[in-house]
């Protein structure tokens, strides 16, 4: 493929969640009983899917390969957390003849530093100054020591556009390209391709997380064009093809900064 403003332009962007997680499920645990910690024994990357997300995976692939031609990915990248990659490889499994897979580190999940495995009580608890800072600054903005703030992992998204614009891909074809990322990744694919601003990015976060294995399309006409969304969070798929549709949010939007009720990891 040649440049990006070639014939095989990027003109369709199919961005799918990774299927539940066992980390989803610990913190929803965790959460539920009011616990300080997410009971885990391994790295955020290293977090498999759970045998509901491996299912959500194979039904995910089922129904790729359901769909005409014209509508399959031509190129697929993905988060390099485990969770993602094997929701990407389900989601591959039964075309005849797949896309390959490029590893891309600037879609893994936001990290969140000394606030990692915290719950929201452990955060009020543990670190009330970053409570009151989070609180006072908004998701957006705010970037817990160590970590990053959601501006951080939009120009991690800006840098991967760019690129998809500049370089060639590993197989050309008609522009559509499959990426496998996180909740707070994908809601930032949207703010940043249809250029929302502050408080119309967590609007549409207060709508709903993105669903275990769920899918958006973005799209723009031509190469010149303005991206726009016509699917969000669409996970219709699973349950007609043998899975069941799970929501765990990845974080919690705080209202607006200054919102006292809104501390949330």
């Amino acid at each position: 493929m040649g440049g990006m403003f070639d014939s095989v332009s990027a003109v369709e962007l199919v961005l799918v969640r990774h299927g539940e997680s066992v980390g989803n499920v610990a913190r929803e645990e965790a959460e539920s009983a009011n616990a300080e910690m997410i009971t885990m024994s391994m790295r955020d990357p290293d977090v498999p899917l759970s045998p509901v997300g491996e299912e959500q995976a194979r039904a995910l692939g089922r129904w790729f390969a359901t769909l005409p031609a014209a509508q399959r990915p031509d190129n697929a990248w993905c988060s390099p957390y485990l969770r993602a990659r094997r929701t990407a490889q389900g989601a591959l499994a039964d075309l005849a003849t797949p896309p390959p897979l490029v590893l891309d580190e600037r879609l893994r999940d936001r990290e969140l530093g000394i606030l990692d495995l915290l719950t929201s009580t452990g955060v009020r608890t543990r670190f009330p100054e970053e409570a009151w800072r989070r609180q006072w600054l908004g998701k957006l903005y705010y970037r817990p020591p160590g970590g990053e703030s959601w501006s951080d992992v939009a120009l991690r998204i800006r840098s991967f556009l760019s690129d998809l614009d500049a370089q060639p891909a590993p197989r050309s074809g008609s522009g559509r390209h499959l990426i496998v990322a996180h909740d707070a990744v994908i809601l930032l694919f949207r703010y940043v391709c249809e250029r929302l601003d502050e408080k119309e990015l967590f609007d549409l976060a207060r709508e709903g997380s993105i669903t275990n294995a769920s899918v958006t399309r973005i799209v723009r006409d031509s190469p010149e064009g303005t991206w726009r969304t016509t699917v969000h969070n669409d996970h219709s798929h699973l349950e007609r093809f043998g899975s069941r549709p799970t929501e765990h949010p990845g974080e919690v939007p705080t209202a607006h900064p200054g919102d006292v009720d809104a501390i949330h990891r």
